[in-house]
């Protein structure tokens, strides 16, 4: 189990005390030492785009199961969840001929579009307060702070990604619905 209750409102992850323990295991067994890998952003932007990709798509599987229940699973409006292949966690949802991309672009990068008709490129409205400019698609991008802290950031506000499934989900159903 990699989180664990701090109190009644907040949960710790510990999944990187696990995996250092994991690499002193490797480092005894293989005598290949890595003293500065935690020093190395590249390493750890790897690690939280994966996780803060998995942690989205967790969410999108969440929402989209309940909606399908309410919608009726056999009503032929659906939303599917498929994995992008040769990606690691690359994800799309579709229904109606409508996709909804999620792609890791780089380690400190991730895209989201929408795909129309197999060939129209075209990015989720947002408020006039939060525009950035007509794109093709969004842009959530990693921000490293002091020690290594890595924030995901939609312009310069950061990202919960909450908020974040709960609005492209909304903008899918209601872009995809016939």
């Amino acid at each position: 189990m990699d989180i664990i209750k701090q109190d009644s409102t907040t949960e710790v992850s510990t999944k990187w005390i696990e995996n250092l323990a994991l690499e002193e295991i490797n480092m005894e067994e293989s005598g290949i030492v890595n003293f500065n890998d935690h020093l190395n952003p590249s390493y750890q932007l790897e690690e939280s785009s994966i996780n803060f990709m998995n942690q989205v798509r967790d969410l999108f599987e969440i929402y989209t199961h309940k909606f399908n229940q309410y919608r009726g699973e056999d009503s032929g409006s659906t939303i599917k969840i498929f994995k992008i292949a040769n990606t690691i966690n690359d994800f799309m949802l579709y229904r109606n001929s409508l996709r909804l991309i999620f792609a890791r672009r780089a380690d400190d990068l991730i895209s989201i579009g929408f795909l129309s008709n197999g060939k129209d490129v075209f990015s989720a409205r947002v408020n006039e307060s939060q525009s950035h400019g007509e794109t093709a698609t969004h842009e959530i991008r990693a921000h490293i702070g002091p020690f290594n802290k890595i924030a995901w950031k939609f312009g310069n506000e950061d990202v919960d990604s909450d908020a974040l499934v709960k609005h492209y989900l909304a903008e899918f159903i209601k872009l995809s619905a016939r």
